[in-house]
């Protein structure tokens, strides 16, 4: 009966959306009327109102669903959601404010004399818009308006030139700031940690561990990371838009003829109009995403930078032609650029001025931030006094955004609903039964998002379909994907069904506001080689995830909070790096250990001297393990050429138990409260049959399964054990040599601190207890810093302890303070010597070392390391294997 609910469900939902009532109502109210209809029949023919839902009953789950709506404006972490306004904010005012036009006319100015220059212009100015504005509906109406009379007035072709328009004007969907990706980073977030709940389950059914490898689980995302995973692929889209133009135009000119520009390209007055058109909103574009790039500014942040940046824009947009246009924007950015000549040569923090001169540079940066201030009110009053349009804007924006959060909202009732009656069950079950394993999963999920795409708007897509399929295709280990590049290849899925006749919303926009003499059959024709082209970048996307995945690892790894080398993210691809390095550096590095090994080492210790050629035994041994591990990957790689197909087809024998052990479990509790005998005959002739099915099933799995999946794990547990001792073995040669060094180089300090407590010896005396106890605990403070002292700092706690009690007792610190003296004494001997001795070879290995050895005992990675471990950690890795 769940599926029946299901059913009612989505059919209320369909009939509700095709019948024009409002997607904010109409989403919760399916659920709600869905959930109190399976509650009602509960009641009145199983006699329990949880009867039809796969657990609980109607209160709790509509009780779920207001949880819902409470964790998308309460939750803390979950600020993402914030940007939304800022960025619309953003792009209606560039909007309204006439930039977008001035880029059209500029820009097609400037590109008009090359073969299909206007349809590039076109394309080019689609993709500031989309890195401006973002917003659809408004790019494609503006570049209808602007642009298509001038295409058709210089005889462009009707459908490239309206396929044109239409293809550059859903940029916005892909390029950020997109607010559909912000959408999708919020509702990937969500998805990521219910996928990492699931492969968890998903490996402790394999292993029967209940503790999975940090290596394996899921790679999360977040509204930063998709602006970043999305740019690559956007730019892509542009350069093939405008690739296709230009080609089509050498190939059939007259289909896109050049127009010749009336005055001169190079003229002064020409450049200075492109450079006003087109500076600052790719000005704009810079700060906002490259502050997130840099790892300056959160996506929040950055989208109050755009906002801001927006109204100082059309502050003299608005008045252009003026002699005071320019003076807001001149005050602002002046006052912007004295705040960072400031701030980069004088101490701001108030807490921490201790000069003359850093009092001054703050009360000059006060000055600045109350230019930039007024810069800023200045440009926000001319918004507001030219034609009303700040008070519009912040209008427009407070609509857009409230149906954006009253979607989201009405979207977490419905899946509520959607999980109350199984639904999510019944999708990863028909996801998971197909064959072809991930690809195929995926396939179904984009052909089922395109072709919702051409009746429900990306944010119902969003929030509605993507928390279904999302964590189902992120829990697979076989494709182990990131949520960034499934993000991204929904956006770009998305943005193709914007364009598809006869649904595609860019469509729409367009014929509204084209010329009768542009037939809609002359839309469609223009639009199918873009959709081409859409779904070929789609593809090259798909197979090469390094294009989405590049840019957020490289910022990941070299934004101030980088991961250090020991994160287990990290292991794999930093293992490739050193593998490399070793295998090109292995005769210098033997050379360097024999260097310090056969030096004058007497000056050591006798232990220490033992305990340094035991670690120079394990820095050279290192070598074997890399071979030991090279040849368990390699018996792992031609294991897997049999056992792969085998551990394929098991797994999927064992998903289908799982299957039918849980729709017994959901048919016994169905008849739990029902007493007809005939409904409880058909349940146990039911379950009978599934039983049969199961025990059939098993008799699919090879007899020999269970010694193949032993022999597996058992090369895998050498690989790993490999894998372990190297990592621990390189850590503990490094931090030995390392801590020996310290040591030695600890010498000065220790002889200062020597004569401060043979001061305090001396002068015992002459001085009251309180002072010599201030004075002891400050040497013992700083004694314990020093390298290897333990000793001589635990005589010293006794000196202290002696004074520092009701019965003090000076003698008895005193004699504590002698001993500690000649412990110092000794070991100030040897660390003289090998600082004098063989000190300088040390540090030369250590340095050495330093980025191989020692690699992942360093707090983050080199800017070389980077450059090598992101391609690595930017790949998809399969780990089906593992589980």
């Amino acid at each position: 009966m769940e599926l029946v609910f299901l059913a009612i469900l989505f059919l209320l939902m369909i009939y509700a959306l095709g019948s024009g009532f409002p997607v904010a109502f109409a989403l919760p109210g399916s659920a709600i009327v869905t959930i109190l209809l399976a509650g009602i029949t509960g009641a009145l023919f199983a006699g329990d109102s949880g009867a039809y839902f796969i657990q609980d009953g109607p209160i709790e789950w509509l009780t779920a669903g207001v949880t819902n709506f409470r964790g998308i404006y309460w939750e803390v972490e979950r600020d993402t959601l914030i940007a939304i306004p800022l960025f619309i904010f953003m792009g209606i005012m560039l909007q309204r404010s006439k930039i977008a036009e001035d880029l059209l006319v500029t820009m097609a100015q400037l590109f008009g004399p090359i073969p299909g220059g206007l349809g590039i212009s076109v394309v080019f100015v689609g993709g500031l818009l989309a890195a401006t504005t973002g917003i659809v509906g408004a790019t494609v109406v503006a570049m209808g308006l602007i642009s298509l009379p001038a295409m058709l007035r210089n005889n462009y072709s009707k459908p490239l030139a309206t396929g044109a328009i239409c293809a550059s004007g859903t940029l916005g969907q892909i390029i950020p700031p997109s607010i559909v990706l912000i959408i999708l980073a919020d509702q990937l977030a969500s998805a990521a940690d219910q996928a990492a709940t699931m492969r968890k389950d998903l490996y402790k059914q394999a292993t029967g561990s209940f503790s999975m490898p940090s290596e394996f689980n899921i790679i999360s995302t977040s509204a930063g990371d998709m602006f970043l995973g999305a740019f690559l692929p956007g730019i892509l889209l542009v350069g093939i838009y405008m690739a296709y133009i230009l080609i089509a135009a050498l190939i059939k000119p007259s289909i896109a003829p050049s127009v010749p520009y009336d005055g001169k390209l190079l003229e002064r007055s020409f450049l200075f109009k492109v450079a006003l058109a087109l500076v600052p909103p790719l000005l704009l574009i810079f700060l906002v995403l490259g502050s997130i790039i840099a790892g300056i500014a959160t996506v929040n942040q950055a989208g109050a930078i755009g906002a801001v940046g927006a109204m100082v824009m059309a502050g003299y947009k608005l008045r252009e032609g003026t002699k005071t246009a320019f003076y807001p924007a001149i005050l602002t950015i002046l006052s912007l650029l004295f705040i960072w000549l400031i701030s980069s040569n004088f101490n701001l923090n108030i807490k921490t001025i201790n000069q003359t001169s850093d009092w001054y540079g703050l009360g000059l940066v006060t000055i600045a931030v109350v230019g930039l201030l007024f810069g800023i009110a200045w440009s926000g009053w001319r918004a507001l006094a030219t034609e009303n349009t700040l008070r519009e804007v912040m209008s427009e924006t407070a609509k857009t955004t409230s149906l954006v959060f009253i979607i989201l909202l009405g979207a977490a009732m419905l899946t509520s609903a959607f999980r109350g009656f199984g639904g999510e069950e019944v999708v990863k079950h028909f996801l998971s039964s197909l064959p072809g394993g991930f690809w195929a999963q995926f396939l179904v999920v984009m052909l089922v998002i395109f072709l919702l795409g051409f009746f429900l708007d990306f944010i119902e897509i969003a929030v509605v379909v993507v928390p279904i399929v999302a964590p189902i295709l992120l829990a697979d280990p076989s494709a182990n994907v990131t949520a960034v590049w499934l993000g991204v290849m929904i956006g770009l899925n998305i943005q193709t069904s914007f364009l598809t006749p006869p649904f595609g919303f860019a469509l729409f926009y367009l014929r509204g506001v084209a010329s009768k003499a542009v037939k809609t059959l002359d839309m469609y024709k223009g639009v199918v080689p873009f959709i081409v082209l859409q779904l070929v970048g789609l593809t090259i996307v798909g197979f090469n995830p390094s294009l989405v995945n590049y840019l957020p690892t490289k910022t990941f790894l070299s934004s101030e909070t980088a991961p250090p080398p020991k994160n287990p993210r990290l292991q794999l691809c930093l293992e490739d790096y050193l593998f490399d390095f070793y295998e090109n550096n292995q005769t210098e590095f033997n050379n360097r250990i024999d260097q310090l090994k056969t030096s004058d080492l007497s000056a050591l210790p006798v232990k220490k001297e033992q305990a340094l050629q035991k670690n120079l035994q394990l820095a050279t041994g290192v070598f074997a393990i890399v071979d030991e591990i090279k040849t368990a990957k390699a018996a792992m790689a031609a294991a897997a050429i049999a056992y792969a197909p085998v551990h394929g087809e098991v797994r999927m024998l064992e998903r289908k138990i799982r299957q039918d052990e849980a729709e017994i479990k959901s048919i016994s509790r169905a008849v739990r409260g029902i007493d007809d005998p005939v409904k409880k005959t058909e349940a146990k002739n039911l379950i009978g049959e599934l039983e049969a099915q199961i025990a059939a099933t098993k008799k699919l799995v090879p007899a020999d399964w269970k010694q193949v999946n032993k022999d597996f794990m058992q090369i895998t547990k050498q690989l790993n054990r490999a894998r372990m001792q190297f990592r621990r073995q390189s850590d503990n040669a490094y931090s030995n040599l390392n801590d020996l060094r310290l040591t030695i180089e600890s010498a000065e300090d220790l002889a200062a601190l020597k004569t401060k407590l043979q001061g305090v010896r001396d002068n015992a005396s002459n001085i009251g207890q309180d002072q010599i106890l201030a004075e002891i605990k400050t040497i013992y403070s700083a004694l314990n810093r020093v390298p290897d002292m333990g000793e001589a700092a635990k005589l010293l706690s006794i000196a202290r302890k002696a004074i520092d009690n009701k019965s003090s007792d000076i003698n008895k610190a005193m004699d504590a303070v002698d001993k500690t003296i000649l412990t110092i004494n000794s070991e100030l001997g040897w660390r003289v010597a090998a600082k004098n001795g063989v000190l300088e070879k040390l540090s030369s290995l250590q340095s050495y070392t330093r980025n191989n050895l020692g690699l992942r005992e360093q707090n983050r990675l080199t800017a070389e390391q980077v450059k090598f471990v992101t391609p690595c950690l930017a790949s998809h890795r399969d780990l089906s294997l593992q589980f």
